[in-house]
């Protein structure tokens, strides 16, 4: 049930700030409250961005976040009361697991070598594909949840993104509605999924590889591994040596456990998220660093790619590889254009964080490989 508008000051709910104490920044001339949010109509005295980010900290401790629009040709700063849990139950969020749980087990049944011809009770059979690639992304996800619920900031659940793919979807992204108070949160927020996606990589990586690998043979070329090699990074190599297990076998029936594709998703994943650029995450770490240096910085990073493109199609000869890389490069491009989180509060990290943020770089070197997937055919 919405709230009348009303145009005198003094229906202001009392823990918002009088129009009068935003005078400097912010000249009110009306006020309305509707639907929740309270609107104050008037004239910014400075940029669109220095209202907001001079004002957000005053609402934030009220309660409030804030947003300047221009509505019917009026500027208005609209606040609305922040609510940083999870409030009924997310519908939108469970309806795309659930469909994301079926075109994963597609993938992985694909990938098994499972005929579902008269069989579709062989999609469960590959429920241990399914599950490692949904942990491997949930985890990541929740890496940023629980470290943005951890600094009060208003944070979506995951949504996850079906795809009748090789993967059988596209990952997992939560939606941020809140202003970051302090590079400190921005940067223990960008770190969180990174960290917490590689311990799970690890996890389900020695899973996979202690597995018995999978006879594919019978499945008459219609296999995703006869039509597909993964390049694994040196993470997933690494802990298949020290287990002393195989990823790849002589006779080409056999093929490496399938939840050892969830070890590669989360290593993929985990380098292009760390990749610094737009509002991505390795974008909301060196934010946090080295502030608004970044938007120079990140111009790098397409320019990067484009040469690891060219690289991958001139001395490797992978074509369709190289167009990968090329489509991220411009990807990499248009995000430069997206204006990343800026944190209200601007003081610098501690010498701890900086720590973390050399350790995450490190990590995210042992997740790249050039070449990471190569179509081979029937």
């Amino acid at each position: 049930m919405s709230t009348p508008p009303s145009s005198t000051p003094a229906a202001l709910p009392p823990e918002l700030p009088d129009p009068e104490s935003l005078s400097e920044t912010f000249r009110v001339y009306d006020v309305e409250i509707a639907d929740g949010d309270a609107r104050y109509y008037g004239e910014p005295m400075a940029a669109q961005d220095a209202v907001v980010q001079q004002l957000a900290p005053r609402f934030r401790e009220r309660g409030y976040r804030v947003r300047l629009a221009r509505e019917t040709g009026e500027h208005v700063l609209v606040a609305t009361e922040r609510s940083p849990g999870v409030e009924g139950i997310p519908w939108t969020n469970v309806g795309l697991f659930c469909l994301t749980v079926a075109t994963t087990l597609f993938a992985g049944a694909r990938w098994y070598g499972f005929s579902l011809e008269g069989s579709p009770d062989a999609l469960l059979g590959a429920w241990p594909f399914a599950l490692s690639v949904l942990s491997v992304l949930a985890v990541h996800e929740f890496g940023h949840y629980a470290l943005s619920r951890y600094h009060g900031v208003e944070v979506s659940l995951p949504y996850f993104i079906p795809i009748p793919n090789v993967l059988g979807t596209l990952g997992a992204v939560i939606r941020m509605r809140d202003h970051i108070p302090s590079r400190r949160a921005l940067f223990d927020i960008g770190v969180a999924g990174p960290l917490a996606g590689l311990a799970a990589t690890v996890v389900v990586t020695a899973i996979g590889v202690s597995l018995p690998p999978v006879d594919v043979g019978a499945a008459a070329g219609t296999s995703f591994a006869q039509q597909y090699q993964l390049g694994y990074p040196p993470l997933i190599q690494g802990i298949a040596l020290l287990l002393g297990e195989q990823l790849y076998y002589s006779d080409p029936s056999l093929i490496a456990n399938p939840v050892v594709i969830g070890g590669w998703v989360g290593a993929f994943v985990t380098f292009l998220n760390l990749l610094p650029v737009g509002q991505l995450d390795g974008a909301h770490v060196l934010r946090a660093l080295i502030g608004d240096h970044l938007d120079t910085a990140q111009l790098l990073v397409p320019v990067g790619l484009l040469g690891l493109a060219a690289y991958v199609y001139v001395v490797e000869g992978a074509a369709i590889v190289a167009g990968l890389w090329g489509f991220w490069a411009l990807l990499a491009l248009f995000f430069t254009r997206i204006d990343g989180a800026e944190p209200l509060d601007s003081t610098p990290v501690d010498p701890r964080r900086r720590a973390v943020a050399v350790a995450t770089l490190a990590l995210a070197v042992l997740t790249f490989t050039p070449i990471p997937i190569v179509f081979t055919g029937f």
